[in-house]
């Protein structure tokens, strides 16, 4: 149950990520699930070594966390899969 959890905040992360980030990314919805996954994971790093991952209610600053790692490695992703692609576009 908990590897479908983190599909779905990878999921939801990766296209949060997508939609903040300003033109158009073009790598495909697997790859931003695991962006957004590589994301979440970040950003509870970062709160863990901030010693905010675990607070009384909703951890907002883990959150955000996980949202700014997110946007990090979505950018990433997005420039490698350009790369190794050569640019090319399906024409969608």
């Amino acid at each position: 149950m908990n590897w479908l959890w983190a599909i779905i905040v990878g999921l939801v992360l990766g296209l949060i990520a997508k939609a903040i980030l300003p033109g158009k990314q073009r790598i495909p919805l697997l790859l931003t699930i695991i962006c957004g996954m590589i994301g979440a994971v970040l950003g509870n790093w970062g709160a863990s070594g901030l010693g905010v991952r675990h607070t009384h209610g909703v951890d907002w600053i883990r959150h955000v966390l996980q949202l700014v790692g997110a946007i990090v490695v979505v950018a990433l992703g997005d420039r490698v899969w350009v790369a190794v692609r050569g640019g090319r576009d399906r024409g969608d």
